[in-house]
């Protein structure tokens, strides 16, 4: 969708700048930031999750005493499916937080915002750090064990 369709989108209603409109806006922007940071505790539980599996077969593989797995590269398919689950949750997210934040600092919704030009959220820069993590998890289990 381009910018231009965003802002036609924000023409299809009529935007009172007061007190409440503008409420009702922080309101929705806060709502936007609390979806952010769920998909973040999620791609975060993911990768961590991936992670640990394949850090706690490959511990368990090496104890005396232990009967080897049938399956012994199940665990690193398994980590590496959970860590690109959480990495493209992260990414789909976003893509999504910035589209809806594009769309609410649009049209009329500009003067209800009341922001200054270039505030941004931490929780995009949270987002994009533990996206680049989760690469970096990613490779290291696959150069690790491939």
């Amino acid at each position: 969708m381009a910018d231009t369709d965003i802002a036609a989108g924000a023409e299809r209603f009529e935007v009172r700048v007061t007190a409440d409109t503008h409420f009702g806006w922080l309101r929705t922007r806060l709502s936007v930031e609390r979806t952010m940071m769920s998909w973040i505790r999620t791609a975060v539980s993911l990768i961590g999750f991936g992670f640990a599996i394949v850090q706690f077969f490959e511990r368990m593989d090496q104890m005396p005493g232990v009967q080897r797995s049938l399956f012994p590269n199940a665990p690193m398919y398994l980590g590496l499916a959970l860590i690109s689950c959480g990495i493209l949750a992260l990414v789909i997210s976003i893509w999504q937080y910035q589209w809806i934040a594009r769309y609410l600092r649009s049209g009329s919704f500009a003067r209800v915002a009341g922001l200054k030009e270039g505030m941004q959220s931490p929780v995009l820069a949270v987002a994009v750090l533990l996206t680049l993590i989760g690469l970096f998890a990613f490779a290291a289990v696959l150069l690790h064990l491939g």
